[in-house]
């Protein structure tokens, strides 16, 4: 098939100099793309390991417990390759009130994804559909507070922006100028509502991602909310019932090939090789969220089963660790409060799960002491671990 450059250059005059920002043709992709026998096979293996993905939800005991902290961990992995450091366990401090030790930013950051997301999955169940409008308000949460607060949070850009590099003169890639934002985010949103023909969601979310991610259309974020947007449109399309995929950890594993394969797009139409390896990247992803949800799933029934040995005091004791997989680093105070029953028998219960190996204390303190589950912040921990610590 002959490739072809999928858009157009202008020249740009800006920051004292000229240089050329590139403007994406509209989507479906012209030349459609080639469905080779492999790349088919892909995809239906793709769409085999999502519903597995899904099928999982009926088997959680309670879906919300594994969400909290799955949800979480996407924001670090997306926050991560935005070159934020902040762990798992530095956020649950943060969302403590508890001063993480990472500068306050990164954790803010990444709470602020925690927020966009929550956000965008309420306004999908209303019934609101997802639209410019949409992107805009969930980038106006995503920057509300922190580093980023003053890139014009839920605006499209004014100025020009670019990828790599120190100026648009040496970057990397330039994306398209404001004046053609809106006309290309426009284009985008036709496509997401089938506007020019029906696309199937999954193959949806990989065309809307790079199309997201080549247009640049804020400041800041695109690279966060281009990565949203894959599990928003899962959802929308009822794909997934939860928000169960998140494909950055396999995005940052692979980042200097992830970054060819969308210049390539770009650059010679090479749809086939993103499609393929977006595809390795939903089945890889989706195969390890099962294998965590079967962990935690393991790990709680083996710790009820200790629990269980304690005789009396075991029924207080299981609501703590119940409580503790909702939760997994947690006070004695947030406890009392929120399970209700008074501090004494939460001290005893956390002494009783401390003895079994199920809890540890952080702090090493008599008085505000902070508690771990480490077994479930190990194994939701995977694949996060920052460098060098």
């Amino acid at each position: 098939m002959k490739r072809e450059l999928q858009g157009y250059y202008v020249t740009i005059s800006t920051v004292g100099e000229e240089a050329r920002a590139f403007v994406p043709a509209p989507l479906p992709p012209s030349p459609p793309i080639e469905w080779t026998p492999e790349i088919r096979s892909k995809f239906d293996q793709a769409l085999l390991a999502l519903g597995r993905l899904d099928s999982i939800v009926t088997f959680l005991p309670d879906i919300s417990l594994f969400l909290y902290m799955y949800v979480r961990k996407e924001a670090v992995l997306s926050s991560m390759i935005e070159g934020t450091q902040s762990s798992l366990s530095n956020l649950l401090l943060f969302e403590l009130d508890m001063e993480p030790g990472v500068p306050l930013d990164d954790a803010r950051e990444v709470s602020n994804y925690v927020a966009a997301l929550d956000y965008g999955l309420n306004r999908l169940a209303e019934g609101f559909p997802l639209s410019l409008r949409l992107l805009r308000e969930i980038h106006g949460v995503l920057l509300s507070k922190g580093r980023g607060s003053n890139q014009a949070p839920g605006e499209f850009r004014r100025t020009q922006n670019w990828i790599g590099g120190t100026r648009p003169g040496n970057a990397a890639f330039v994306p398209p100028p404001v004046e053609k934002i809106q006309a290309c985010m426009g284009k985008l949103e036709l496509f997401l509502h089938d506007q020019q023909e029906p696309v199937p969601a999954l193959l949806k979310a990989a065309l809307a991602h790079v199309q997201f991610e080549t247009i640049h259309p804020f400041l800041d974020g695109n690279g966060r909310l281009g990565r949203l947007l894959i599990t928003l449109l899962l959802c929308e399309k009822k794909v997934l019932r939860e928000p169960m995929l998140y494909l950055s950890l396999y995005f940052k594993t692979h980042r200097q090939y992830y970054y060819e394969l969308l210049n390539n797009v770009r650059l010679t139409g090479n749809w086939e090789a993103w499609l393929d390896f977006f595809a390795e990247a939903v089945i890889a992803t989706a195969t390890q969220a099962v294998d965590t949800a079967r962990q935690l799933i393991d790990l709680a029934g083996e710790h009820r089963d200790k629990i269980n040995g304690l005789g009396r005091a075991a029924a207080s004791a299981l609501r703590v660790h119940r409580t503790l997989m909702e939760r997994p680093i947690a006070t004695a105070g947030w406890l009392v409060e929120k399970i209700g029953i008074t501090p004494a028998t939460i001290n005893k219960c956390l002494d009783h799960l401390e003895h079994l190996g199920i809890v540890r204390e952080l702090t090493g303190k008599k008085r505000n002491r902070i508690f771990s589950y480490p077994g479930y912040v190990e194994i939701m921990n995977q694949g996060t671990e920052l460098p060098g610590v």
